[in-house]
């Protein structure tokens, strides 16, 4: 299902929505709990960004492995696969951490939303955004490792 996109194998076209999202939601998440009156304007982006950014992850995850199984068909040399198997593995944490993040930042909004009934204790906002902050930067870090990775496994030797 995830194999090609016109003759292209789709990981390497479905991983830059992986790349580009996964950090936005980073960054939008960011933004959103640590400026409390710049909320009204982020909102819409980070809760799209929630959705987006995993399932660019997960996107990239399935096609890659793909990939991987027609590369083993065509008897790539072990050391190629160990290096894919290690980026895989950076993949799969980046699916993780970009689900956790998103959980928070969905939470986050649900609880700082406008006109929201009910009480909420006011240490609970100024939590969230600190671990919103933290994954933020687990998930930049894994993001980076798997494209790292990525393309040593594609490009190293070939320059």
């Amino acid at each position: 299902m995830l194999r090609e996109v016109m003759g292209l194998p789709a990981h390497v076209l479905l991983v830059h929505a992986a790349v580009v999202f996964v950090p936005l939601l980073a960054l939008v998440g960011t933004a959103y709990a640590v400026l409390p009156r710049f909320r009204g304007r982020l909102d819409w982006a980070a809760a799209l960004l929630a959705v987006a950014a995993p399932v660019a992850a997960l996107l990239a995850k399935l096609s890659g492995e793909e990939l991987r199984e027609v590369l083993v068909a065509k008897n790539y040399p072990e050391e190629i696969i160990q290096q894919i198997d290690e980026h895989q593995a950076y993949g799969d944490q980046t699916l993780w951490w970009s689900v956790g993040l998103a959980v928070v930042v969905l939470v986050l909004l649900v609880l700082t939303r406008p006109g929201r009934g009910g009480s909420v204790p006011r240490w609970l906002g100024p939590v969230l955004g600190a671990i919103v902050v933290v994954l933020a930067v687990v998930n930049v870090w894994y993001v980076y490792l798997t494209g790292d990775s990525g393309a040593q496994a594609v490009w190293e030797g070939v320059l």
